[in-house]
């Protein structure tokens, strides 16, 4: 696969702040041809380096205003259990990321939720019921002065 060149890292920025920018606008900004721009935008789809468009939503105004990170470490080290307890986080609709990490514990989870009282039935009625589930750490967000998660 051929590596990425300034012109496509700059493309790539100012569409993972605005997906919806205009063609014209976009190849302004990073000082293209529009159709120039445009060949490399689809040339950026083709390869999968650009693998779709979607909306940043404000959770905070959807009433999901309470957002923590939970550490999960499993009893089941197996193959079988790490994907039995993915299976269960990908039905839960709180769960907006859920990542295999390396280090004391397997799985760092994003939940999003409308309050404290929703996230302790999270964690108690749904998280509580995995029996793969042998630790929770839960970290709450108090802030995110930085998030450029497109």
């Amino acid at each position: 696969m051929a590596s990425l060149d300034q012109i496509d890292d700059h493309i790539l920025r100012v569409l993972g702040m605005n997906g919806r920018i205009p063609n014209i606008e976009l190849a302004e900004r990073v000082g293209l041809s529009p159709s120039a721009c445009l060949r490399r935008v689809q040339e950026l789809e083709r390869r999968g380096v650009i693998s779709g468009y979607r909306a940043v939503l404000d959770r905070a105004a959807m009433g999901k205003g309470f957002v923590a990170y939970i550490a999960v470490g499993l009893n089941d080290h197996t193959k079988a259990g790490q994907e039995a307890f993915e299976r269960s986080v990908a039905k839960a609709p709180e769960v907006l990321e859920c990542h295999n990490i390396t280090g004391s514990v397997e799985y760092l989870l994003r939940v999003e939720v409308i309050d404290l009282a929703a996230y302790k039935t999270f964690h108690t009625d749904v998280l509580g019921t995995f029996p793969q589930v042998n630790a929770l750490t839960t970290y709450v967000v108090m802030g995110s002065p930085k998030d450029d998660r497109a």
